[in-house]
Formats: structure tokens, C-alpha cells, sequence
């Protein structure tokens, strides 16, 4: 798997740090939807939830179809597999950090059962 690019990192990045977006990537998880299916569960117009897709289409999460005349939408997850992988290389760092405190922990218990001899 190639890295992601940093630019697309940060448009995918962008593109998350918003709840509305991100409820609509939840929803689009389950299935394709039209605008008006994503309008339904937000107090918000559809001009607004056609921003926030305009922003996840720059991101490339989302895409739409055409499907006689309606644009379906639908769920690209493509670019979370950057995310992924960019956080996964932080994921060592967390692990060692957690075996460092645990031998820590480990180390202090010892001597606390030590005195208590």
C-alpha cells in the first residue's frame, strides 16, 4: 500500500473534523442515500448538506452516481486507509510506551512487596 499523500491527509483530516460530516459518512456506511435522505436526520437545509458534501467529495469519501434522476451518494472509503496507516505508525510508539509503564508498574510493585517483607 503506497502512503497517502500529506495533501490528501489533509483534506481527509478537514473533511472529518466536522460531526455533521462525519454522522453523514456514519449514514452513508449503511447504503447510498440521496441529499434528501441526508437532509432528513439534521436540522439543517439542503444547501448546507450539500456544502458538507462538497467538502467530502473534495476529500474523495464520497461519491455520486446517477441513477435515472436522482444522484445517489455513496460512501468511497478509500482514503480512511491513509488515515489508517498514518496513524498506525504511531501505534508502536503507544505500544512501547505501554510495555515502559507496565515494567514500571511492575518494578514499583516489587519494591512495595519487598519493604512489606
Amino acid at each position: 500500500m503506497l502512503a497517502a499523500q500529506p495533501q490528501q491527509l489533509d483534506l481527509v483530516f478537514a473533511a472529518l473534523a466536522d460531526p455533521t460530516r462525519r454522522a453523514i459518512l456514519a449514514r452513508l456506511a449503511q447504503g447510498e442515500a440521496t441529499v434528501n435522505d441526508l437532509v432528513a436526520p439534521f436540522d439543517l437545509a439542503q444547501p448546507t448538506i450539500s456544502k458538507h458534501l462538497k467538502v467530502l467529495e473534495g476529500a474523495g469519501l464520497v461519491s455520486r452516481g446517477r441513477s435515472a434522476q436522482f444522484r445517489p451518494v455513496r460512501l468511497e472509503a478509500g482514503p480512511l486507509a491513509g488515515v489508517d496507516q498514518w496513524i498506525g505508525g504511531y501505534r508502536q510508539f503507544w505500544a512501547q510506551s505501554h510495555d515502559r509503564l507496565e515494567a514500571y508498574v511492575k518494578t514499583l510493585q516489587a519494591e512495595e512487596s519487598s519493604r512489606d517483607d
